[in-house]
């Protein structure tokens, strides 16, 4: 059986509101003759003759005042789901799951969580931990955004903007022998060290830097997070080494300096599935992120 032609049901809706072949025609741009064949595709189609004459005008049968207000439901309808999405986002009543690792909720969290409630009464964020740089849950629709470094192990069909640019930097309980005077390559090497490493290393980019010196650092523990790192080293003489704006706030009452080897910044970006990219309510989500992580600027760790 042939499919209909939904298009006549717009020709239809039109002719019924109008009650008139060149009315009808006029609001479609179409000449008269167009319209009368339109108007033959409808009889036929539906086996009624719809418009009838009566005097110099046409009435509506029975037939017609059946059908027109839910032809006309069925158009507005139609006009809904063709019209580019809207956002009210005092409606909007949705969670978004945010994969990040440790340390961003905690320095950046607040102001986001913040920014959503003013604008988005009804929105809620749910943070969830990055162990890994396994980026399955975004791909099977499990996670909405996610925040991180991009890298070769980055699926290539994931959409991706850079928030920031960060550093590594020393930080040590206030009072710590490093919190006196200038750290200088070989001082900084003397102490003893905590490595982040989510995959349990027992040497990375600083243990190259420093070997380039000749230098070499004692590494006391390895941990996976950088709060458990400051946590340590805030109760202890350990020396944590961490991203400067990624810690901002979990660095509060430390002394922090900048590292006296060079190590290349990173840059942190956010990643998101492109099923979302032209979602309005996933957009001004992202919007937020770019602006909480824009500003306002810290205060860098002088050199």
């Amino acid at each position: 059986m042939a499919r209909p032609d939904l298009n006549l049901l717009v020709t239809l809706d039109i002719l019924l509101a109008e009650g008139s072949v060149a009315r009808a025609a006029k609001r479609l741009r179409l000449s008269p003759s167009a319209m009368s064949r339109a108007l033959a595709r409808l009889r036929e189609t539906l086996g009624d003759p719809l418009l009838v004459r009566a005097g110099r005008g046409l009435v509506p049968t029975p037939r017609a005042l059946a059908l027109s207000a839910e032809v006309s439901h069925l158009v507005q309808a139609a006009e809904r789901v063709l019209r580019p999405a809207t956002l009210d986002l005092k409606q909007l009543v949705r969670t978004f799951t945010l994969r990040t690792s440790e340390g961003f909720a905690e320095n950046f969290g607040p102001d986001l969580i913040a920014r959503v409630g003013k604008e988005a009464p009804g929105v809620k964020l749910r943070f969830v931990q990055k162990p890994d740089k396994d980026s399955g849950l975004m791909l099977d629709g499990a996670v909405d955004l996610e925040t991180g470094v991009v890298g070769a192990t980055t699926p290539p069909e994931l959409i991706t903007q850079a928030l920031f640019r960060d550093r590594y930097i020393g930080a040590v309980r206030k009072g710590h022998a490093l919190s006196r005077g200038k750290v200088t390559s070989a001082l900084y090497a003397s102490g003893r060290h905590i490595l982040v490493s989510r995959r349990g290393l027992y040497k990375g980019p600083i243990d190259d830097a420093l070997r380039q010196l000749g230098l070499e650092r004692e590494i006391v523990t390895t941990v996976g997070g950088f709060s458990t790192a400051l946590a340590l080293a805030r109760a202890s003489d350990l020396i944590a080494s961490v991203p400067e704006r990624h810690t901002g706030k979990l660095r509060a009452g430390m002394h922090s300096f900048p590292l006296p080897v060079a190590i290349p910044e990173v840059t942190i970006s956010m990643l998101w599935h492109p099923r979302l990219d032209a979602d309005p309510a996933h957009r001004w989500l992202r919007g937020i992120v770019r602006d909480v992580c824009a500003g306002p600027r810290v205060r860098r760790v002088r050199t």
